[in-house]
């Protein structure tokens, strides 16, 4: 996967993803990923990957300072359609490098976004980096289980799947050791399938 690849397989993926991924289970998981986020008024608060704007549905958005990025263009318009008339901050940029300086956000959520981006090691670290100290950073995702390979028809197809937009074998383990100097995990639980998809806590240490 590259940006280019993806911003031609997310310009073809816009106008069906809220048909595929807000609805029905999804729907289900991204209620229980946000229910017991605390969010305090005002708090500064960065989605990273917007794609249509699914998650803002789930979060007290008028009361919090919210900005939004997505590298794709079509899916960045559809989100901001959805909420023209509110005081979130659209932007388009490459979640590999966000042009935010460090410790500007409380809160910053990745949903489906480290198994798509080129390299989710970079895009994890640039999380952290603007993230407060002591601040948390939300990820929702499919990975591969913990201690448990792929079955081998998930090997077979998991090239091809790649060039559909996503990776289903990306493991969060290997991307955690990379920066587990940086921050601590707070929870790690099954959200839906069986362990592919997962809500994960991190705090981000500090002083």
């Amino acid at each position: 996967m590259n940006n280019q690849w993806n911003q031609f397989i997310y310009r073809c993926w816009s106008p069906f993803y809220d048909v595929f991924f807000n609805n029905g289970i999804f729907h289900k998981a991204r209620r229980q990923v946000f229910h017991d986020i605390l969010f305090k008024p005002k708090q500064r608060v960065l989605f990273v990957g917007i794609g249509t704007g699914v998650d803002l549905a789930f979060i007290p958005y008028d009361e919090l300072q919210v900005e939004a990025i997505d590298y794709s263009d079509k899916m960045l318009q559809k989100a901001r359609d959805k909420y023209r008339n509110s005081s979130i901050k659209f932007l388009q940029m490459d979640a590999q490098i966000l042009d935010f300086e460090s410790n500007s956000f409380d809160i910053v959520v990745a949903s489906l976004l480290l198994s798509v981006v080129p390299n989710p090691n970079k895009s994890l670290k640039e999380m952290i980096r603007v993230t407060k100290d002591k601040g948390t950073i939300l990820i929702f995702d499919k990975f591969e289980p913990t201690n448990k390979r792929l079955s081998f028809g998930k090997r077979m197809f998991r090239p091809l799947i790649k060039l559909l937009g996503t990776d289903i074998g990306l493991s969060f383990e290997s991307v955690y050791e990379n920066v587990e100097n940086l921050c601590e995990i707070q929870e790690d639980v099954d959200v839906m399938m069986k362990g592919l998809y997962r809500k994960i806590i991190l705090r981000k240490k500090g002083d």
